[in-house]
């Protein structure tokens, strides 16, 4: 009997699947300069990614930055068949089981007790859309709800949901929806570090976009419920890195002016950034967080929102009114949930933060040759995420490099002209030097 082909799989999914983040028709028309190949995957295991020809992909951004310990990991693996033995799900209301219970406590210990519930959901829009909630009837059930407005950094990227577009400033993901959208305000100037001038350092860089942001909120702070960053990088605005002084600084606005600050640590928290959480770096606790990706390991959808006891307790009351009524089916489920705590495992018995540190030192070493190249601009890095610009006019570089990379073995997936690598942490410096060669010959490919 023959077995599956890359093309047998490649044909299906053509004909039933709808791909996200993709114009389909990119994956339909092999020769033409936009085509995108789809690659059927048919086992993980490590770093990388096998598909039915016998071809593999080293997987040097996490499978959108979600997978931390390796694919097929043994430890996930074993504590998962043993929780479906136990128990697969159970409804969140008026039920509890002992997966969620202990990563609840877990991660609260995690924040010095400092936010001290977790409330579920299945995807870091999600989690977006449950903090800027939180926030808004928080400020309701006080007695403030003229504090009903949101504030987030230029060039930011919090989900696709209706809410959670409101804080996101990507126009590709947003300008076709912006009729539903109930937009935010973008405080200028961003403290992202390329935008310094001419003698600045980083830290003047998110000096000078703290004073911005000091501005808007002499203005308008008592209609703003919240601010909401993604902590030290932003993902989507092509790796935006920015000093923590600026978490500092918009955390003492924050009190200052009574807004929440939300950090969204979806993609840079879990040690992304060389600390377990990013915000970390600043010496600071937002009032809410939103976490996913890597929570899981990168096995199951989870996403989680911690709170303040102070935002907690303002929801308490025999009013169901003031209680918050959000919800999903899956909310809480044993599970992801168990994912988790295998993967929070790893990262206290394998002393994950610290072994990191020596792989981003080998990241940054096999990439430090590409800053000689005359179109790599910004070459930067934050912990486990490094990444580059390309000053190219290509109007199909990402995709091109996009191939190029895969033809040599490595998913790597460029952010318009921003190349970037987000690899595991279990990714050996053999792998890592295999990444940082894939990305100067798919540069010199596609330029």
């Amino acid at each position: 009997m023959r077995t599956s082909s890359n093309e047998d799989w490649l044909a299906r999914s053509q004909a039933a699947v709808w791909h996200p983040c993709t114009q389909m028709q990119h994956h339909a028309r092999p020769g033409a300069p936009a085509y995108l190949p789809l690659i059927p995957i048919a086992r993980g295991e490590g770093a990388w990614l096998h598909d039915f020809d016998g071809n593999r992909y080293l997987d040097g951004i996490s499978s959108w930055w979600t997978n931390l310990f390796g694919h097929a990991n043994p430890r996930i693996n074993a504590a998962l068949r043993e929780q479906l033995d136990t128990l697969e799900h159970v409804m969140l209301a008026g039920f509890t089981h002992q997966p969620v219970v202990e990563l609840s406590e877990r991660l609260s210990a995690l924040t010095g007790g400092a936010l001290g519930h977790a409330f579920y959901a299945s995807d870091g829009a999600s989690a977006t859309e449950i903090a800027l909630k939180m926030s808004f009837h928080y400020w309701r059930n006080i007695g403030r709800p003229e504090k009903s407005e949101f504030l987030c950094l230029a060039g930011s990227y919090h989900g696709e949901t209706v809410g959670a577009l409101a804080v996101t400033d990507v126009a590709i993901f947003k300008d076709a929806y912006a009729p539903l959208v109930r937009a935010a305000a973008h405080v200028l100037p961003s403290p992202d570090f390329r935008q310094a001038e001419t003698g600045e350092t980083p830290a003047d860089v998110a000096r000078r976009a703290a004073a911005g942001l000091e501005n808007w909120l002499q203005q308008h702070g008592e209609r703003t419920a919240a601010l909401i960053v993604e902590p030290l990088v932003q993902g989507a605005a092509g790796m935006a890195m920015y000093d923590p002084e600026y978490l500092r600084l918009a955390r003492q606005l924050c009190d200052r002016y009574e807004v929440h600050l939300i950090c969204d640590e979806i993609a840079v928290g879990c040690g992304r950034t060389g600390t377990f959480f990013a915000h970390e770096q600043a010496d600071i606790r937002p009032d809410l967080m939103c976490l996913s990706k890597g929570i899981s390991g990168g096995y199951l959808p989870l996403s989680i929102v911690l709170c303040s006891d102070t935002i907690y307790a303002a929801f308490l009351d025999d009013s169901v009114a003031r209680a918050f009524l959000h919800s999903h089916s899956y909310t809480g489920n044993p599970l992801a949930c168990r994912a988790a705590l295998a993967t929070l495992d790893i990262f206290e018995q394998d002393d994950v933060i610290a072994a990191n540190r020596a792989k981003a030192q080998a990241i940054g070493a096999t990439l430090a040759p590409l800053a000689d190249h005359p179109q790599v601009k910004h070459l930067r890095q934050r912990g486990m995420i490094a990444a580059f610009d390309v000053a190219t006019d290509a109007p199909y570089f990402s995709r091109q490099f996009y191939r190029a990379a895969l033809d040599r073995g490595a998913l790597i997936r460029p952010i318009g002209n921003t190349v970037y690598v987000m690899p595991p942490y279990i990714v050996s410096d053999e792998e890592i030097a295999l990444l940082g060669q894939t990305i100067a010959a798919a540069l010199t490919a596609s330029l």
